[in-house]
């Protein structure tokens, strides 16, 4: 893959005036040329009018902690504050950075022309500001929850508060102030008063009536207890004549229409079946209905860029009140997990990154698991919390052109376009590091992220862009082998991706320093380690095959090899699609498709692109991206049912004379390493090996060798059954 060079600078913190800071309407590229006034001296107050931005800040005391985490001190850095409240903020419907925001135009406006929404925040920060590195940590929420944990080191959940919770305290070790804002209209849990959320407005037609538009639900329980459901949108009308729900056990299957007397509207967002029945465990529901009212999600991103431009940029709110981290904030850098890193690809394409002002909001964007999806959050009647996967979702719409920050043409619908487009033309385009697990070249098409949507041939990164593969990887953590798998036929993947994520995200901060960070690394069709997909029996489901001998997969007893993999189509939603109105929704499937290929493997079933941490260097196990549903859970026998997120982690025997009596052809452990010493010293050469690569830091080849010393221990193999080593 061939890389550009950039050079990003060193940001500098510049304190201006809030008139300055969140821009008044008029400037930074309204539709007129009225120039903003000078802004006021310190003895003059600020009038609020027409102040695009946030405007209010309002500290819940009750929530914060003058001092969090017990006082549990940081290396140097020292102890920790906690910052909890609501912020709000008013948009300039006739902005052109906001007129990109579906229906903003139909939301309602103030008595200053403007649109307005409130969201709560949470801010973690040293106790002494000098203290720390002037560097703000933006987590862009999953689902109103917090997913930095594992990275950090720490736990806690959505309100970290004891020194337990603080864990090694990753970040805090570092200085790093931390922030996060709610920005998903879906999250309405207002019981729980850690989830993040946002108020926004709800679009209405110029002469004030209701909108309402098509609407699709795919619902599955894994469990055999649950007896309603809870639709993204309020419907129209409660009569079931009026809607379509269908089932069916299998993907594969012809859904089967449930008479509008089986099941029934228990409120406007709610239904259940007849007889309060429970849904079938795995089974798959699909409901098609006429919605209405819908909010305007698009403000979710306008939200987050206001929010970071207020957090770096600010003194005070309109009111008076003192910005939070006023003087302290010299760089930004985010960090997504799964659904916000497809958020990440969205601001980034729709011109987010720079703010009303004309600033760069995020000067570096950690992108973990989104692969080449966007969110689907800036569409009428948005369903953002949906993802989509081999047996899931295929009809949202996020995996839509363009997938990859390269400017490409699309050969279906001959558009040329890239999510670095924008940003490149206004200067705002943050260092992006996107890291992948194997999972979404399995179940997201990944790929396409690297490769050119006609060819699928490996296309050049722009300058300000790395790709990193985690071989083996499933999306999320590492599963353990101490219980026998159930809702999948495997256990699930053994690798854990967190150290590299840590030396990934030192060396993206290092990069804006100047300093050039790894090559990207993933499966290339120049390399020779990709095997594209083939259609297969039913793309229009979204599912297609990898041939084995082309993948090189190993026949391993007791293991089902179907190949099944996510392609990629191109789906029908209606000519206003474009303009954010999905007309046709579900999508008609055109019967198109964008190439998309896997990571070849090795004689062991693992990958051989990307970063290969220890547990694939040195292995234990074959560690794969995919996985197949079990048949208590909706699994067919043909293996065209997949498990989504979770990978799988197919353990190897212990000794020769187990592997030879099943016909295993992948050595034991006993063969590969003789003893458990043998075992450890192959993952010391590789964690060293990564180190060197800068794709693992001291500690973290530490603790992989520390890991390494521990028994091996498996309960529940379908292979082996239970043993340690």
């Amino acid at each position: 893959m061939k890389t550009q060079h950039f050079q990003p600078r060193p940001s500098r913190m510049i304190v201006v005036t809030l008139s300055i800071a969140l821009g008044i309407s008029g400037c930074g590229g309204s539709d007129d040329d009225q120039q903003a006034a000078a802004p006021p001296g310190p003895s003059q107050s600020i009038v609020p009018v027409k102040t695009a931005g946030i405007t209010r800040i309002e500290i819940n005391p009750a929530a914060s902690e003058a001092v969090t985490f017990g006082g549990k001190a940081f290396g140097t850095v020292g102890a920790y504050q906690k910052i909890r409240g609501t912020a709000s903020g008013q948009l300039d419907p006739n902005d052109p950075k906001n007129k990109v925001i579906t229906d903003i135009a139909l939301a309602p406006r103030n008595a200053d022309g403007m649109v307005d929404y409130s969201m709560d925040f949470y801010i973690l920060k040293p106790v002494d500001g000098s203290k720390g590195n002037g560097k703000l940590f933006f987590e862009v929420n999953n689902r109103g929850a917090k997913q930095f944990g594992s990275f950090n080191q720490s736990s806690g959940g959505n309100n970290p508060t004891t020194a337990t919770d603080a864990g090694t305290g990753f970040l805090m070790n570092q200085g790093y102030t931390l922030a996060w804002a709610g920005w998903d209209g879906e999250v309405a849990d207002d019981t729980n008063p850690d989830v993040l959320k946002i108020k926004l407005p709800i679009a209405k037609n110029a002469d004030g009536s209701s909108i309402t538009g098509p609407s699709y639900e795919y619902i599955v329980f894994d469990n055999a207890t649950s007896t309603s459901f809870t639709t993204y949108y309020k419907t129209a009308t409660t009569d079931t004549t009026k809607a379509t729900l269908t089932r069916r056990q299998y993907l594969t299957d012809t859904p089967v229409p449930v008479p509008a007397t089986e099941w029934s509207w228990i409120a406007a967002n709610r239904i259940a079946l007849a007889g309060n029945a429970p849904f079938q465990q795995g089974w798959i529901y699909e409901l098609r209905f006429t919605a209405i009212d819908p909010y305007v999600a698009g403000i979710g991103f306008a939200a987050q860029r206001d929010f970071v431009s207020f957090l770096r940029n600010a003194q005070t709110d309109t009111q008076g009140r003192a910005n939070p981290l006023a003087g302290r904030i010299t760089r930004v850098l985010s960090w997504s997990l799964s659904q916000p890193a497809r958020f990440m690809n969205d601001f980034i394409w729709l011109g987010f990154n720079q703010d009303v002002a004309g600033k760069k909001v995020f000067d570096g964007v950690f992108n973990w698991i989104g692969g080449g999806n966007g969110l689907g959050l800036n569409y009428r009647f948005a369903q953002a919390g949906r993802t989509e996967r081999n047996r899931q979702n295929h009809y949202n719409a996020e995996g839509v052109f363009p997938f990859s920050y390269t400017t490409t043409k699309d050969p279906l619908t001959g558009k040329t376009d890239g999510r670095n487009v924008r940003c490149t033309a206004t200067g705002s385009c943050p260092a992006v590091m996107n890291v992948i697990s194997g999972n979404e070249y399995w179940v997201k098409s990944g790929s396409l992220l690297t490769s050119d949507p006609a060819t699928g041939m490996d296309v050049p990164e722009p300058a300000n862009v790395r790709n990193y593969y985690i071989a083996g990887a499933q999306h999320g953590g590492a599963s353990a082998t101490t219980a026998a798998p159930t809702v999948c036929r495997q256990f699930g993947s053994g690798v854990d991706p967190n150290p590299a994520l840590r030396a990934l995200f030192v060396a993206l901060d290092q990069w804006i320093d100047g300093t050039a960070p790894p090559p990207s690394a993933v499966p290339s069709t120049v390399a020779g380690t990709a095997i594209f997909a083939s259609p297969g029996q039913y793309p229009g489901l979204g599912i297609g095959t990898v041939p084995q001998a082309a993948l090189g997969w190993p026949t391993i007893p007791n293991v089902l090899y179907s190949g099944l993999v996510t392609v990629r189509n191109l789906f029908d939603f209606g000519t206003q699609f474009d303009t954010g109105i999905l007309g046709i929704y579900p999508p008609a499937p055109t019967g198109k498709l964008y190439p998309n290929f896997v990571s070849k493997v090795d004689a062991d079933g693992n990958d051989l692109a990307g970063i290969r941490l220890p547990e694939v260097v040195a292995p234990i196990a074959t560690n794969t991206g995919w996985n197949l549903r079990s048949a208590a859970y909706g699994g067919k026998a043909d293996g065209t049912d997949g498990c989504e997120a979770t990978g799988s982690s197919i353990v190897f025997a212990p000794t020769a004379t187990q592997r030879n009596g099943v016909g295993d052809p992948r050595p034991s452990l006993a063969e590969r390493y003789g003893d458990h010493a043998g075992l450890v010293a192959a993952r010391t050469a590789a964690a060293n090996a990564l180190k060197a690569q800068r794709l693992l830091l001291q500690a973290d080849v530490d603790a992989a060798i520390a890991r390494a010393a521990q028994p091996i221990s498996v309960v529940g193999s379908p292979t082996y059954g239970t043993y340690q080593w």
